[in-house]
Parts: C-alpha cells; structure tokens; sequence
C-alpha cells in the first residue's frame, strides 16, 4: 500500500509537493483552509485569517522563465513578469494539467499533527482537521508543512514610542488592498522592502505626499536588465556564480555596489545600504527612483518619535499632519498545530535541516516546504525540496545522523550571518544555485555538465552560460522530462515573444556571430580556471 501524506496548503509549495507525491507513488491529502488554490497568489478583496494577503496590484520578481515549474514552461505569450491574476492562472493549469485538485480537501483547517505513539517505529502522524465545525483525525506516514511566512503581520510598536498616541490611521502592509481611499492624504510608508516601496509609488499617484521611512537603506534593481532581458536570466546564471564565489569578499562587494549604482547613484538618492558589505536581496521597483526624482516619493531615516499628528525621524526633521502610517515591516511565522518538541521558533528561525527537515525526529517523516527566501524564485526552489523530502519518506535518499545535521544547520545560520547579516527579516536568506545544487543532488536530477560537454556541448554552454532555469533540473535522474532540453533551447524564444509585438528587420545575424564569439571566449576563461584548479 502506497505511504499516505499528509499536505498542509496548497500554494506554490502545496501543490507542488503533492505532485511530487504522486510521482513517487505516494497517496497525498491535501488540507486546503480557504476554498480555492494559489496561497499568497489569490487576491481577495478583504484579508482572510490565517492565510496570506495580497494587495491587487502585486506583480512577481522573478521571471517567468525562472519561476516556472520544472516540467511544465509557462505559456510563451504570457509576459516576463505576472499579474497575480496571470500567476494564479498559471497555478491553476499546472493544477489541471496534473490532476492535482482531486486531492485537495477545501474549507479544511489543520488543527493539531501529533506524533503516534509509536513513531519511533513507524514515523506516523496524527493529523486532526475541522471542516464545517466537525473534526475528523486520520493517520498519516509522512506530512508536509506548506504553510509559507507571509501570514503573521510583524508590527514592533515598542520600536515606535508615542504610536499610541497618533491620531491618525496606522496598520501592517498586509491589510494594504488598493489606492481607493487614499487621496488627498499625507502617508508615511514605514520599510524598505518589496512591499513599501511597492505601496510608497502606488499610492503617491493618489496621495499629496508619500514619505519612505528606512532604517538600513537597500539596492534597487529594475526588472529590466542588460540589453533588455529579465534581470535574474541574466544574473542567475552558473558562470556568473562561478566567478561571484571566486571572487575575494572585498573585490565581490566592490564589484556589486559598481553595478547597483549603474542605474542610479543610491547615495544621491537616500537609499544606499547601511551595511554595503552585505549580500542582502535587493528591491525591485522599476518606478521609485523616477518618484524619488519627482518628489512625490521623500526617503526619510527611521522614526524616533511619534506624536498626536506628526513623526519625528531619528535626524531631527519632523513630517507635520501625517493621516496615514503603513508598516511594511515584514512577517513572523510559527507552527501552531505543531508541538515545539518538533520544531521551536526561536528569534524568526526554525532549526531545520537544509531549510526542509526537523533533524533531531527519530524518523524523517516530517518536512517543511518553501520556508525560505532564496536570492532567486522561490518556485523551483520548492519544488525541489519537495521531490527530495518525497524521496527520503520512501527511503530511496538518507539523511545523516542528527549530530551531522545539526552541525550543518548552524555552519549554514554562520554562512548566512556573514553574507545577510543578522536582521530578523534575513533569517530565511540563502543563495540561490548553490542550494538548488545541493537540492538537486538528493533527488538524483543535478545536471551533468561536462558529460554534456561530450554529449551535448551546445546544451551543456546553454546550461552554464546560460539562466539557470528550472529545466535543467528535469535532464537526468528521477523525474527526468522528456521536454526539458527543447525548453532549455528555446527560452529566448519564450522570452521575446511576449515583448517583441512590432515586426522590424532582424539583425540575428549579427547577433549570433556575437554570441558565438563571446561563448568562445568564455570557454576559454572557464578552461583556464577548470586547469587551474586541477594543477594546483
């Protein structure tokens, strides 16, 4: 009999670990608490408790190309960067394309997940759920926790005296819907991540002044990359990680904030980084500079003070008759139908091995999917801890003794203090290929690319020179597609499609003795470096 799981959520991560689930021959039961797929990605006009929210406007970071599932390329007509209306859409064709709604149990909410008492033998969990006021508990041999972190609003008004007396409006960014409402008013727009600079440019086409509040400052990077193309099939390619990881710390730093500051000078505008030293993820804002610029947008320090009507900031000016504060001061998350004997949230972090399992658990039954902040999509980053907790539940991939994950989990907590700091809001960060590597490698589908080299040397270029998309991970071991190599070849195609809606003359040619001429040249570079390497 087929091992049954139990899958809580049905986001990104849900629904793709319950395909995992079915592709390894295992009998998932998803718990879904609202009455519809998509998580974090499904607008709803007023916030819902217990589950993430959205405010209409919310487009990705990622690419469609990067942020795509693996065996399944997003339509080549829809645009580089989604609506969440577009995303959703996407979800749901993955959805029906798998057959995966069958296995959802819709209005359910997951109460409690209990070990058996004899789980240090079988590894089985008591799973209770409420639907309609009835409880129902059902056994389970493995379950994954699917729940994201973008539920629990964190909001420090400690860190905020005289807050209690403000006259004016103030809440989280998570109660953030639309502009409609906000005319006219005077809005102090508390972060500097996605989501305040986001709301800060939306709402100062509305509002007579919109002021930016940060403590520590952050890059900002457009969508729009070099010649044009999505910033991260760009960056997140496996040559450029090669030469970032070689480079020293120093020259790494000094190299990154040269390129930050190609777009616009940070320090001109207010936001460069306290720490520059820091890796942290940048924002992705295509218009704040140009609001900035205009004066719509006003950067400030971070607030001392409040008073009745105004804020006082940490240098001294005041901002009079403020109507409106929004904090945009990131989440919280917890496991509240979990004991803390299987996982304890201390300080925003979770001790789990490679960001998946509990590791001090008698038996690796239990797995926790997409709790992480990659410097990439989070999409193919899940879905690749899902095939690889589905392959450890059947016992086809082991994890190491628990001493042995214990020390990797904190050598990882020392890596990821020297590169994101020590911030509460960077306790999810981890580089992005690396640890799709090391995801990959436990599920059999890390690429080989210098056997392609031989094989293949035109897919192998296109795999290392190339963005690092979620394809390459399709090419060989378990789960291998059959697709992956053509979906590889032809995401320039998928890429231009959408934006190149004027016909002109092409100049192709020219283009590909371009790229042939550079392909060549870093082949030569990573020949030199590959000999290095084995000389010495």
């Amino acid at each position: 009999m087929a091992k049954r799981v139990a899958v809580i959520g049905s986001g990104v991560s849900g629904l793709t670990s319950i395909k995992c689930c079915l592709d390894e021959g295992l009998q998932p039961t998803c718990f879904e608490r609202s009455d519809n797929i998509g998580g974090l990605w499904r607008f709803t006009e007023k916030v819902e408790e217990g589950r993430a929210s959205i405010y209409r406007s919310v487009i990705t970071n990622s690419s469609k190309e990067m942020s795509c599932f693996s065996d399944f390329p997003m339509p080549e007509h829809f645009p580089n960067f989604l609506h969440n209306t577009r995303f959703l859409e996407y979800l749901k064709l993955y959805a029906k394309h798998f057959d995966l709604l069958k296995y959802i149990q819709f209005k359910t909410t997951v109460i409690s997940v209990r070990k058996c008492q004899d789980f240090s033998t079988t590894g089985q969990w008591i799973v209770i759920t409420e639907s309609n006021g009835k409880q129902v508990s059902a056994t389970f041999d493995a379950v994954m926790v699917c729940i994201g972190h973008h539920i629990e609003s964190y909001v420090p008004l400690q860190s905020f005296p005289g807050i209690e007396k403000f006259k004016g409006q103030y809440f989280h960014s998570r109660q953030y819907k639309t502009p409609e409402g906000f005319e006219g008013k005077t809005i102090l727009v508390v972060g500097m991540g996605n989501s305040a600079s986001d709301i800060a440019v939306e709402l100062c086409q509305r509002a007579t002044q919109v002021y930016l509040s940060t403590r520590g400052g952050s890059w900002v990077m457009s969508r729009v990359y070099d010649n044009g193309y999505p910033w991260d099939t760009v960056i997140h390619t496996r040559f450029s990680n090669l030469i970032r990881s070689s480079l020293p710390w120093t020259l790494l730093k000094w190299v990154t904030e040269k390129k930050m500051n190609e777009w616009f000078d940070h320090e001109n505008y207010g936001l460069v980084p306290q720490n520059r030293a820091l890796m942290k993820e940048p924002v992705f804002n295509d218009d704040l500079p140009s609001r900035i610029l205009c004066g719509s947008v006003v950067v400030k320090p971070i607030v001392k003070e409040f008073t009745e009507t105004s804020a006082i900031f940490e240098d001294g000016t005041v901002m009079e008759n403020v109507d409106v504060v929004i904090f945009a001061t990131g989440y919280s998350f917890s496991f509240p139908f979990l004991e803390e004997s299987v996982i304890k949230v201390e300080n925003n972090q979770a001790p789990l091995y490679k960001h998946v399992f509990p590791p001090q658990l008698e038996k690796p039954t239990l797995a926790v999917i997409g709790l992480i902040q990659p410097l990439g999509p989070i999409m193919p980053t899940a879905e690749l801890q899902a095939r690889w907790a589905t392959r450890v539940f059947k016992g086809l991939s082991v994890l190491p003794s628990e001493n042995t994950m214990m020390t990797d989990t904190l050598k990882r907590r020392e890596k990821r203090i020297q590169w994101f700091g020590t911030s509460r809001s960077q306790t999810l960060q981890t580089d992005h290929i690396e640890y799709l590597d090391e995801l990959a490698e436990g599920s059999g589908a890390k690429p080989k690319i210098f056997s392609l080299l031989l094989t293949d040397p035109r897919l192998a270029l296109l795999i290392f020179f190339g963005p690092c998309s979620p394809f390459q991970f399709r090419l060989t071991g378990p789960g291998r597609w059959d697709g992956a190599r053509n979906a590889i070849l032809t995401r320039k195609e998928r890429i231009i499609k959408p934006t190149k809606t004027r016909v002109v003359r092409s100049s192709s040619n020219h283009s590909s003795v371009s790229y042939l001429l550079m392909m060549l040249g870093l082949l030569a570079i990573l020949s030199a470096v590959f000999f290095g390497f084995q000389q010495s």
